[in-house]
């Protein structure tokens, strides 16, 4: 079942700078969610996926203009976060990818692209291994795939994870959207626990990946060098991007603003330029059987 609601109350400020005859709104009924999304432009879809504690706004506002310019961009938000219900469930990876499947399914769109930052970027890595049919490219930006991928010094935060040391950012942008604001404490605590639960993902399950794939990370992240590596090495048909600067700092994620940004700064040019490429056919096998000729 589909909900739209173009009038959005609370239009976005990205929308100042895009056509509003392409911008479109509304709640979605998914696997006992009533989940929002937001689709801007026109093109080939883009979904994108934002992390822990964020609103598609807090992750993606300064980046939505710019892929918009020539894409069909749908960008969610996930149980318990922003405009989304919760569905009074453990938060889990496998079941945010099942979300987006079921939602992508109710929008009619047989297949796309996708971007997840953080635990988004984890959600598109599950979506890669669990519905691979509906899946072109994946980019993922400073996603975790095992838990040794970030420094031991994050297992300890997490476990004394409080609301009261979340980003005011963050906390903000949730009030912002959210109908509910008393929802921001099951969203952090919902979050939270899923950090403090993980586990790592099978090796073969990471290897059994055949998108296209950009791993992005920034050189100060959160994410590891060595992390990000690995994931290289693991999937076969991917590249990697490790860029100056902090954990989200590459798309502009609201914690990372300072006074000095620069739209030029954001790592746009890169992913697009990943997206248009057309995708190399050949295979190990098929050189193989070139060299044995």
């Amino acid at each position: 079942m589909l909900v739209s609601c173009n009038e959005n109350k609370k239009e976005t400020k990205a929308m100042a700078t895009i056509d509003k005859s392409t911008f479109n709104s509304g709640y979605s009924e998914v696997n006992g969610l009533k989940m929002y999304y937001e689709i801007y432009g026109q093109g080939k879809p883009l979904v994108l996926i934002h992390g822990g504690g964020s609103t598609i706004q807090s992750n993606f506002e300064k980046a939505i203009p710019l892929f918009a310019k020539d894409r069909r961009v749908i960008a969610v938000e996930l149980q318990a976060h922003g405009r989304t219900s919760d569905r009074n469930a453990d938060l889990s990876f496998e079941q945010d990818a099942d979300d987006i499947a079921t939602l992508l399914k109710n929008l009619a769109i047989d297949k796309a692209d996708f971007f997840g930052f953080s635990n988004g970027g984890t959600t598109t890595l599950q979506i890669a291994i669990r519905h691979s049919e509906i899946v072109d490219k994946i980019i993922i930006g400073s996603a975790l795939a095992k838990r040794n991928g970030v420094p031991e010094w994050f297992w300890d935060f997490m476990k004394q994870a409080k609301l009261e040391n979340m980003p005011e950012q963050l906390k903000t942008a949730y009030k912002h959207v959210a109908a509910d604001t008393n929802g921001l404490q099951i969203m952090h605590d919902r979050d939270a626990k899923r950090m403090l639960n993980f586990k790592d993902i099978p090796d073969e399950q990471i290897k059994s990946i055949k998108a296209p794939t950009l791993i992005i990370i920034g050189d100060k992240d959160i994410i590891t060098p060595e992390h990000a590596i690995e994931l290289h090495r693991q999937i076969a048909n991917a590249e990697l991007a490790i860029i100056p600067g902090g954990h989200g700092e590459y798309i502009g994620e609201i914690t990372t603003i300072k006074a000095d940004f620069k739209e030029s700064e954001l790592i746009i040019p890169l992913i697009d330029k990943f997206l248009s490429k057309k995708v190399e056919q050949t295979t190990i096998e098929q050189l193989s059987s070139s060299y044995g000729k």
